[in-house]
C-alpha cells in the first residue's frame, strides 16, 4: 500500500511539474503576441507604450493604422494582399490537386518504390528554402517565367505539395480499400468510385492540406525574394521592406490580421481533425 501511495505522488509530481513545463513554453511562445496586438491600436507614430496607453485612455487606442493598412499612400498593402491572395488560392488548388493524386497512388499496395517516391515527394520540406529559390530562379528563368506571377504560383505548388501528400497519405492509412473493391464489383467506374467513395471519406485529410498549403505560400518570403518584381509583391515581402527600409505601426496591424487569420486557420483544422476521427469511428478528444 504504501509503495503504491509513493508511486502515485511521483506520477502526480511529474505530471504536474509536465504541465508547468508545457505552460511556460506555451506563454513563451505566445508572449510576443501581448506586445504585438496592443500596438497595433497605437495612436502614435512610434512603436512604443505610451503612458496613456499604460493609463488604459480611450484616446491613445486608435484603429489609424488598420485605415493606413486599406486606405494608406498608393496602398502598397492593398496590393501586397491581392497578390498573396491570388498566388496562395491556385497554388493550394494545383498543391491540393497533385498531393491528393500522389497520395492515393502511394496508399496502393501495388505501387512499387513507394518509399523512394515518398522521399522524392517530400524533399522540397527538406532541401534548405534558399537552395530551392536559386534553383526555381535558374529554372525559371531558362523558360521564361522569372518576374512573373505564373512562375511563383508553379514554385508554391512545388513548396506545398508536399504538406497535401502527407496528411491525405495519413487519412488513406486507415482508409479500407473494401469499399471501392465493392464500388468496383457493382459497376462503378475508377472515376465515379473516386467521387462518391473515397473523396467523401478523406475530404477532412484533403482541407487540412489545402490549408496547409495556403497558409506555406502566404507566409512564403524566401523564395520570393527570388522570383518575384516590382507587380508581384506579397504580404511577406512587403512586410520585410517595411522593417528594412520604413519601420511603421501598419506593420503591427499587419501581423496582428494574420494572426487571427491563424487562429482560424488552427480551429478549422481542429474540427477537421475531429471530423475525421468521427468517420474513422474513433471517439474525439
Amino acid at each position: 500500500m504504501a509503495i503504491n501511495k509513493h508511486t502515485e505522488l511521483r506520477y502526480k509530481i511529474w505530471h504536474y511539474t509536465y504541465l508547468t513545463i508545457c505552460g511556460l513554453v506555451f506563454f513563451f511562445l505566445i508572449a510576443p503576441l501581448f506586445v504585438i496586438v496592443p500596438l497595433s491600436f497605437n495612436a502614435e507614430q512610434y512603436i512604443h507604450f505610451s503612458d496613456d496607453m499604460l493609463a488604459l485612455k480611450p484616446e491613445a487606442f486608435s484603429l489609424r493604422w488598420y485605415e493606413d493598412m486599406v486606405y494608406g499612400t498608393k496602398n502598397p498593402w492593398g496590393l501586397a494582399f491581392k497578390n498573396s491572395l491570388v498566388i496562395g488560392i491556385f497554388a493550394t488548388i494545383g498543391a491540393t490537386t497533385l498531393g491528393t493524386l500522389a497520395a492515393l497512388g502511394l496508399s496502393s499496395k501495388y505501387m512499387p518504390y513507394k518509399a523512394l517516391i515518398m522521399s522524392i515527394l517530400i524533399s522540397p520540406m527538406v532541401v534548405p528554402l534558399i537552395i530551392s529559390g536559386s534553383a526555381l530562379f535558374f529554372f525559371l528563368a531558362k523558360i521564361g517565367l522569372s518576374s512573373s506571377m505564373l512562375g511563383i504560383i508553379i514554385s508554391h505548388i512545388i513548396l506545398g505539395t508536399p504538406f497535401v501528400v502527407i496528411t491525405v497519405t495519413a487519412t488513406l492509412s486507415s482508409f479500407d480499400h473494401s469499399l471501392t473493391r465493392a464500388a468496383s464489383s457493382l459497376g462503378s467506374s475508377p472515376m465515379y468510385t473516386f467521387f462518391k467513395v473515397i473523396l467523401p471519406l478523406i475530404t477532412p485529410g484533403v482541407i487540412s492540406g489545402a490549408l496547409f498549403a495556403f497558409v506555406t505560400s502566404f507566409d512564403e518570403v524566401v523564395v520570393v525574394l527570388f522570383l518575384a518584381g516590382p507587380d508581384q509583391t506579397t504580404v511577406p515581402i512587403q512586410m520585410w521592406t517595411g522593417l528594412r527600409e520604413q519601420l511603421s505601426p501598419t506593420i503591427l496591424s499587419v501581423a496582428t490580421c494574420l494572426i487571427a487569420g491563424s487562429i482560424i486557420i488552427l480551429v478549422l483544422m481542429e474540427i477537421l481533425r475531429r471530423r475525421s476521427e468521427r468517420l474513422r469511428g474513433i471517439q474525439p478528444r
